[in-house]
């Protein structure tokens, strides 16, 4: 199975990527790549999408100029309900996040400091919602191998100079 989520995790990365993307590390669930001016830590779901729907996928994003320095964001498997709250909830610690269409994102430094600690103490995370007509859904993550990408995306994005 870990086989399995860390091709998923490369197969996110491959078809996400453009010319001059690197893989920077690939193991368990997650993967961080090197974009160029962005680093990424980058995982799918555990629930894998059906034909034609969107695949949900989360991570933390590093930019050198540092305006990015783990910022975590997720694509939502679903567009959530306008006014409706998204909750990412990493081990026993909730957050809340912002949202526009089917993205969710931290909302700011400190938030996403404390998000990436709590990524390091567990062994998985949730992103939450209702949809357009009222039903909870459920994005599961394995944080295998996440504290690894996080700081092989931000070690790359570090040595870089603007």
């Amino acid at each position: 199975m870990k086989a399995l989520n860390a091709l998923g995790a490369l197969a996110l990365v491959v078809s996400s990527g453009a010319a001059g993307t690197s893989i920077l590390f690939a193991g368990s669930n997650w993967a961080a790549i090197d974009r160029g001016p962005t680093c990424e830590a980058l995982s799918r779901s555990l629930r894998v999408a059906t034909k034609g729907k969107v695949q949900a996928n989360a991570g933390f994003a590093f930019t050198a100029d540092r305006k990015r320095w783990g910022e975590f964001h997720a694509r939502l498997s679903r567009v959530p309900r306008a006014g409706s709250s998204v909750m990412l909830t990493v081990g026993e610690e909730q957050f809340l996040l912002v949202s526009r269409g089917d993205w969710a994102w931290s909302r700011g430094p400190l938030q996403e400091q404390a998000i990436i600690a709590a990524a390091r103490a567990s062994s998985g995370m949730r992103v939450e919602a209702r949809d357009g007509a009222g039903r909870r859904f459920v994005d599961p993550y394995a944080l295998a191998g996440a504290p690894t990408a996080i700081d092989a995306a931000a070690a790359a994005c570090a040595g870089k100079i603007d």
